[in-house]
């Protein structure tokens, strides 16, 4: 098992997914997994009482926390440090772009990606459905769930399960287009 991955979660304030509330990262390496950063993010938009409930994350919570960019300044090393994965991975790399493009951010064109909820499925089709809690139950991993630190953890704690099951890790790679906030198909051979 090699390699350096980068297991984040992000939260967000409202419908439009284009500004966080919350951002927390956990790296597997070495057959560890470390949660190295996690913050509340003050979005500088409105909440939505139902992204509150489900986070419980509250205009009150974020009033004099850092903003994204603020945040994005201390932990764009640590994102450009390995491969970026998440659980429902597509969602989660579609807020990053949407709030780096939100903040006229410019980062990388292409950033690649994997995502446990695809890889889970291709390895535990048993399974009735693969949810973040689900596996999490499975597996007996620890979950405060829609908490980004908590989030994060439990992402890298599958992948790691994942890595050890010896999981085709890369046939799961995908590159995702940050300026088009979209997968990029894969091409047929």
């Amino acid at each position: 098992m090699t390699g350096r991955y980068l297991a984040f979660d992000v939260e967000t304030p409202n419908r439009y997914n284009n500004r966080m509330s919350a951002l927390a990262v956990s790296v597997v390496e070495g057959g560890v997994v470390a949660p190295v950063f996690a913050s509340l993010i003050d979005p500088q938009c409105p909440f939505e009482p139902f992204h509150m409930a489900l986070t419980g994350i509250t205009p009150e919570k974020v009033a004099g926390k850092p903003t994204f960019p603020q945040v994005w300044q201390q932990i764009r090393p640590l994102m450009e440090s390995g491969l970026l994965v998440a659980h429902n991975a597509p969602f989660d790399m579609s807020v990053l772009a949407k709030c780096l493009k939100a903040y006229g951010i410019v980062w990388q064109p292409q950033v690649s990606y994997a995502c446990t909820c695809q890889i889970t499925r291709r390895l535990l089709p048993q399974l009735s459905d693969h949810k973040l809690d689900t596996l999490c139950r499975y597996w007996q991993i620890d979950l405060a769930h829609h908490q980004a630190d908590s989030d994060s953890r439990a992402c890298g704690e599958i992948l790691l399960r994942c890595l050890l099951e010896d999981a085709p890790i890369d046939s799961f790679i995908r590159t995702y287009d940050m300026h088009r906030v979209c997968t990029i198909p894969r091409r047929k051979a």
